[in-house]
């Protein structure tokens, strides 16, 4: 372990734990930042503003081997290369300030896991501050050595010729050494996700916890929880931030057998095009303490353009969870009552909300389907399918099917229902039809949560395999079959068949070992273009 850093770096500033103004102030100080009106701290992360997924490595050991889902995504690195970059990450640091953070993973005591982060950047060490678990006098004094160290030094750049790597970033962790580092990227997110990665190995291997990349509410009255799955763009976090709900967590939760709790301490929410009136709690969470990434700033008033792309799409604010109003402050619920998966359908086929039966949950999860828009990267000229399995492919080094059962036997355990809501398009695909008004999907999801959908009629979409609602509450009738909203109908059953095939396809390549149930549980495009002939 790195228990034997600060020996390493005797010529180093090492700021331990320090406070947030502090690191605010040393920021400033260093030049890697500036203050918005706000009070906000904003900085730049130079040439990656994103995540670095074919950066991303696990160190191959006997230990691991046969438990890691290995591939594309999960991809091996030798102990060997693993240690020769740390070493020199760890001499590159020398005479150079170091900030360290020990804070907790895990909101529920029985699971949670203690983190030791350095990094090179007092920003960055201030980011990782607000998005994990804080501890106070008395943890900080007890902390003891870590469960696991991460080392985040983005002015290390690797040499990939050398070390037989794809690039000078490298995102490493070695788990049975409890280790992992981050070289060559200033993205502070690689940091969360890292911590996120380790989590959903340790929790379902060691405590039997189904770890989830989703967000989290409750009802303020009764208590009861829902889940909200998705991937960049659905909706995750504006949807969870509800003002009449209170908000467990935006990101990250692990699933035990006493209900739900917060893996993080914090929230990092997108900032692209953010509207006070749209996402009030957000908007009011960007100030002094917060960390905003990549928003461009007006330099005579200090006024944040949240509508800016010129740096990059990916605009973030990362904040404690405390910064939003509602928050629950033990980040713990009980069982949930309601998931919810959350899709941006693209093309404009899949209804704005349908309920699962717990197979068709069980493949909806593995699938993780969401669409990428036109204009949104170079070269996408129309709509484009994504499937992350999971709703979290980069984050989970174990195989689909061990979270895909850890969920379905919840599902059968507890009777939750899940619901599948398209936050996407309606009326025609993107660049034809219109996006699904806010106000009806928080409504859709309030119905959902509040038992409204519980006895209504459903009509069963044989394409898709899913069961829409008649009537729901506070939203018009006419758009909740899709087709219905489609002036040209014949176009509407093409472009239908055309993506249940995708996710066909999908499924059939990257699952080939999963449970014949479950694959029947996705759509069946045979005997509707047999139906069509």
């Amino acid at each position: 372990m790195f228990s034997t850093i600060f020996n390493n770096l005797e010529s180093s500033a090492v700021h331990h734990n320090e406070s947030a103004p502090f690191l605010v102030e040393k920021a400033l100080m260093r030049k890697e930042g500036d203050l918005t009106d706000t009070g906000a701290l904003a900085v730049r992360t130079g040439k990656y503003t994103g995540r670095s997924p074919e950066d991303k490595y696990i160190v191959d050991t006997k230990g691991v081997h046969n438990k890691i889902h290995w591939g594309s995504v999960n991809r091996p690195v030798s102990r060997k290369v693993f240690r020769e970059i740390r070493d020199e990450m760890v001499d590159y640091l020398r005479e150079k300030e170091v900030f360290v953070f020990d804070g907790f993973a895990g909101a529920d005591p029985r699971y949670r896991r203690k983190f030791r982060i350095i990094n090179e950047k007092a920003w960055q060490n201030l980011f990782i501050h607000n998005l994990l678990i804080r501890p106070d006098e008395e943890e900080l004094k007890e902390f003891g050595e870590p469960d696991f160290t991460i080392l985040s030094v983005p002015g290390y750049k690797c040499d990939p010729e050398r070390f037989g790597i794809h690039s000078e970033v490298a995102v490493i962790i070695d788990y049975e050494a409890h280790e992992a580092i981050i070289a060559g990227t200033a993205y502070a997110g690689e940091i969360k996700k890292t911590v996120f990665s380790i989590m959903n190995y340790v929790l379902p291997v060691e405590d039997g916890v189904l770890p989830m990349h989703c967000s989290s509410n409750m009802d303020p009255v009764t208590g009861e929880t829902a889940v909200f799955f998705g991937l960049s763009g659905t909706g995750k976090t504006t949807l969870s931030a509800d003002p009449s709900r209170k908000l467990i967590g935006d990101d990250e939760h692990g699933w035990s057998r006493e209900g739900i709790f917060n893996i993080e301490g914090g929230c990092y929410a997108k900032c692209i095009d953010l509207k006070e009136d749209e996402q009030p709690e957000i908007f009011h969470a960007v100030k002094f303490g917060a960390v905003t990434e990549n928003v461009i700033v007006d330099p005579d008033t200090g006024v944040p353009d949240f509508s800016n792309r010129n740096l990059t799409e990916n605009t973030r604010v990362g904040y404690p969870l405390d910064f939003i109003r509602n928050s629950e402050k033990k980040e713990r619920g009980g069982i949930p009552k309601a998931v919810i998966f959350l899709t941006a359908d693209a093309f404009g086929v899949l209804p704005p909300i349908s309920r699962l039966s717990k197979k068709a949950a069980m493949y909806q999860f593995v699938t993780g389907f969401t669409a990428k828009l036109a204009g949104t990267e170079r070269g996408v000229k129309e709509p484009q399918p994504t499937f992350s399995t999971l709703f979290g492919e980069p984050f989970m080094p174990l195989k689909a099917e061990v979270y895909a059962e850890m969920l379905g036997e919840r599902l059968e355990k507890y009777g939750t229902k899940v619901y599948l809501v398209n936050t996407g398009w309606s009326g025609g695909p993107y660049g034809e039809g219109h996006r699904m008004k806010l106000a009806y999907t928080r409504a859709m999801i309030r119905a959902a949560l509040s038992g409204k959908l519980d006895n209504v009629e459903y009509i069963h979409d044989d394409l898709f395999n899913l069961f829409i609602p008649k009537t729901c509450p506070g939203v018009p009738e006419d758009i909740l079959n899709p087709r219905n909203t489609w002036r040209d109908k014949t176009s509407y059953d093409k472009q239908a068949i055309e993506l249940a095939s995708m996710f066909e396809d999908n499924f059939r390549e990257k699952y080939p070992d999963m449970p014949g149930d479950i694959a029947a549980a996705g759509p069946h495009t045979e005997q509707m273009e047999s139906a069509a002939v």
